[in-house]
């Protein structure tokens, strides 16, 4: 046997550079560039071998851990969980300031490798600067926090273990069933040392995303449900991306007049003007997709995970009505009291489309005069001008009719993502990228720059509350160093907007939501506001700003940022409260059973009401 002798940090980085995916016949690779932020902990191992060349890694500097995280993340949403880029970090802070990044791609199914600093293997310098000592257990770092955000997790102690720890990422992050995050831990002593690493761990490997099949009596018992159902409804979700089979179910769904819902993650497969396309579902969705879900007989759910924002905390659907659920997670597919179908959905729906011979669903006029209504509904929030300034769902739609076919729209926290999964409308397949599994404030500036690195041809226009803003924008930086233009829309209402509604309609008067000085007064944050000039900080960082009052300042400011060559950002003063509402459905939240309020005594009561309406499964 061929033996090379390497550190293990050489050896790490020629494994990865070798690592391919197979899919339908399409062979790419797997790993292409690497996120570092570089301390004591990684530069003298991780970079060293990323610094001494003979690899094809494309190195990109981070600048705050979390935030290059979940840049990877975007990435590899984008690109379909078919690529990654690892992330390495030093020890420490570096490492811990990757935990949410983890926990947001394990929540939405998305592949991410991490590649932290650790403490000494040998201990013999212990404790070394930042290191966390842990006084119950010596061998416990602060790297342990991510076994609990990870579907995976080694401590390589010595450098051989980092075969089978390698073989063993790769197994969890190209499996579609079973993806999220990765962690690798690295003691930076090991990343140093030397082993005769066998050249054929450290050759070219495919990673074959072989479709499993449905087997015959799932296709027996799916179809036999779905022909004993007369208004049954899709419940699209991210699975019909990442399986590629939105074709398909558009198909399947025209043969047999079956309405199509959306999650946040299925959002936008489907041709919004699709005439059974009711849009989203859910607690942040509208009222077509949520009337007819009301009396739908069957939910067929197709690659979601019925998360309480799709089910509207199980309490959308009536007690009568049954739910099947296609999913190649096991885990996803028996949610609901369903009857799992564990396969690829595109095997799935294929299959059923030639299996309903003679079925026809009961519908008539429903699902037209649902869906008319509501693009009225849409055509009215995207149109509508308010006196005394811009709205939310104006600013929302003036963007939306402006971006191209082709530009990529990103989200994932505060009022916008209900805004948007009731009101986008996204005009091709994979052109709406939502996170909103973990829905993690800062995802949507740095998930841009992944985004923007999976489709560098396409525009990328980050949608963002000021909140979600000054919790991370590090890498707006990173997106200037690196000559790629972003888009950043900033929809600045002076605080959390969202939660500031949630508040209220749960009978408690704001407090703490809103963004204010102290009052000397009252002791409280209720004082004068304090505005901030997010354009002044992008200029700071070199992007080009604009400060957007009026609807004619965002169109003229959208129409000059065409034709700039680096990042944008658009600081647009937007009215509070002017957000969409909810549409027929409700959403369980842990109101106060004992209060001094009446509003919130009666809001707890409204909570029991509609808690008696919901199944327990």
């Amino acid at each position: 046997m061929k033996r090379i002798r390497l550190t293990m940090a050489q050896a790490l980085v020629k494994f990865l550079d070798n690592q391919y995916i197979e899919c339908d016949g399409v062979e790419t690779k797997f790993v292409s560039g690497i996120f570092g932020i570089f301390g004591h902990g990684c530069v003298v191992g991780v970079g060293q071998a990323l610094e001494q060349g003979g690899h094809n890694l494309k190195f990109y500097q981070g600048k705050n851990e979390q935030n290059m995280a979940l840049a990877a993340v975007a990435y590899a949403k984008q690109m379909n969980r078919k690529a990654i880029i690892p992330c390495v970090s030093s020890i420490g802070p570096g490492a811990t300031n990757m935990v949410t990044a983890c926990g947001c791609a394990t929540a939405n199914r998305i592949p991410l490798l991490v590649l932290p600093g650790d403490t000494f293997a040998c201990r013999q310098p212990d404790p070394v600067l930042q290191q966390a000592e842990f006084f119950d257990n010596y061998g416990r770092t602060v790297t342990d926090a991510f076994k609990g955000v990870c579907h995976y997790y080694d401590r390589i102690l010595r450098p051989e273990q980092l075969m089978t720890a390698c073989i063993n990422a790769m197994r969890v992050l190209t499996d579609p069933a079973d993806t999220g995050a990765v962690c690798l831990a690295m003691p930076q002593d090991v990343e140093g040392e030397a082993y005769d690493y066998p050249e054929h761990f450290l050759q070219k490997r495919v990673w074959h995303l072989d479709r499993r099949p449905i087997t015959d009596s799932q296709l027996e018992r799916a179809s036999e449900l779905i022909k004993c159902s007369e208004k049954p409804i899709i419940v699209c979700g991210g699975g019909v991306r990442y399986s590629g089979c939105y074709k398909e179910l558009q198909s399947f769904a025209e043969k047999y007049n079956i309405p199509i819902s959306e999650t946040q993650a299925g959002k936008g497969l489907i041709d919004w003007k699709h005439p059974l396309n009711l849009g989203g579902i859910g607690v942040t969705g509208g009222k077509a997709a949520n009337v007819i879900a009301r009396d739908a007989d069957l939910v067929i759910g197709v690659g979601t995970r019925f998360t309480d924002f799709t089910t509207a905390s199980k309490w959308l659907f009536n007690e009568n009505r049954k739910v099947l659920g296609i999913n190649i997670c096991p885990f996803d597919a028996y949610k609901m009291d369903a009857e799992a179908i564990v396969c690829d959905a595109k095997e799935a729906i294929i299959a059923l489309t030639d299996s309903l011979s003679g079925y026809k669903t009961a519908y008539s006029n429903e699902i037209a005069s649902a869906k008319a209504e509501w693009d009225s509904i849409v055509d009215d929030y995207y149109t509508k001008e308010l006196p005394g300034g811009l709205s939310q769902t104006l600013a929302l739609g003036i963007i939306n009719e402006f971006m191209a076919d082709e530009d990529i729209a990103v989200g994932s926290a505060g009022s916008l993502p209900g805004d948007m999964q009731r009101l986008f409308r996204a005009k091709n397949p994979e052109t709406y990228h939502m996170e909103y599994g973990y829905s993690n404030m800062a995802y949507e500036i740095n998930g841009a720059l992944g985004v923007k690195l999976a489709c560098p041809e396409n525009d990328v226009y980050a949608f963002c509350g000021d909140g979600s803003f000054m919790m991370g924008h590090s890498e707006m930086y990173t997106a200037l160093q690196e000559s790629l233009k972003l888009n950043i829309c900033i929809f600045d209402n002076m605080g959390w907007g969202c939660i500031e509604n949630l508040q209220n309609n749960q009978g408690t008067d704001t407090f703490g939501t809103v963004f204010r000085a102290r009052n000397p007064k009252t002791g409280m944050l209720d004082g004068d506001e304090i505005p901030v000039d997010f354009a002044k900080i992008a200029e700071g960082y070199g992007a080009k700003a604009y400060t957007c009052r009026t609807s004619d300042e965002l169109r003229s400011a959208l129409a000059d940022a065409k034709n700039q060559d680096r990042t944008c950002l658009f600081d647009i003063k937007v009215l509070p409260k002017t957000m969409t509402p909810g549409f027929e459905s409700w959403w369980r939240v842990g109101v106060a059973e004992v209060s001094e309020s009446e509003t919130v005594a009666a809001a707890y009561k409204d909570m029991q009401e509609n808690i008696s309406k919901t199944f327990d499964y």
